[in-house]
């Protein structure tokens, strides 16, 4: 979880500054991350949500891993959080997909 989480906010961090701030221009050098080429507040957006996704994923197998240990309400609550991240992440990522597909009929 830890290192997910440090992935995470590096990611976020040079992204978000790259996208909204001002370009890095680490062309050509040998430590650019090769998903900075690319990177756009839609892209933030889906890496987010997957990697909390994932992260909920985790506890939430942990939790049933420990289940006779835990009242049932705490499950039941785990399991519909973790279904209100993946419907979420997947409004943004279709959202995403209607912007770029309208960007790109805008062009023709």
């Amino acid at each position: 979880d830890v290192v997910m989480i440090a992935n995470l906010l590096i990611m976020v961090i040079i992204g978000g500054y790259e996208t909204f701030v001002s370009r890095l221009d680490l062309d050509n050098h040998p430590d650019q991350p090769e998903w900075l080429s690319h990177v756009n507040a839609g892209v933030l957006k889906i890496k987010l949500s997957t990697a909390i996704i994932g992260i909920s994923s985790i506890h939430l197998l942990k939790t049933f891993i420990n289940a006779g240990n835990l009242p049932e309400h705490t499950i039941k609550w785990q399991v519909i959080i973790h279904v209100v991240f993946l419907l979420s992440a997947l409004a943004m990522a279709l959202v995403d997909k209607l912007m770029n597909q309208t960007v790109l009929l805008s062009k023709h």
